[in-house]
């Protein structure tokens, strides 16, 4: 019977619940991204590049302080706790920043530049119009088979 349905129909409960959800995530990360973005370039940073992304990954932003690129990913959670949003960057998805990272940097002609790995973690509920924010410089190492070298 399942297979006589269209691979694209909803039943009424999923469209409830999840047919905004993609919307509204993108909205939430989208405005996430931005706050960071303007966070960071307060406290000195500059900007190189936002939403980087190829058929592997995707790089949050990407900047300089000092010398150094800095990786950054970017997680905010509607908890006003930010280290719940910062507890979400495990080992794989380290992984995977590192290895879109090695490809950034071999796209770039960067592979020799000193690299660092931040997480920068907002708790932003609904009621409040900016969010706390945790920025954990160094938050972790290259990981992986793709490890990089200084």
């Amino acid at each position: 019977m399942a297979a006589s349905r269209h691979a694209n129909a909803r039943t009424p409960r999923q469209s409830a619940e999840f047919g905004r959800w993609p919307f509204w995530r993108r909205w939430f990360g989208q405005r996430s991204e931005k706050f960071a973005a303007k966070y960071l370039r307060r406290i000195g940073f500059k900007i190189i590049a936002a939403n980087l992304a190829d058929q592997f990954g995707e790089l949050d932003l990407i900047a300089r302080d000092g010398d150094v690129i800095v990786v950054i990913e970017v997680r905010s959670k509607v908890d006003p706790d930010p280290q719940v949003a910062a507890n979400s960057v495990d080992f794989n998805k380290q992984k995977r920043i590192t290895e879109a990272t090695l490809r950034f940097l071999s796209r770039s002609g960067l592979l020799g530049q000193t690299v660092r790995f931040d997480v920068l973690a907002l708790g932003w509920p609904a009621n409040v119009s900016e969010p706390a924010v945790l920025h954990i410089k160094n938050a972790f190492e290259a990981t992986g088979r793709f490890q990089m070298f200084s």
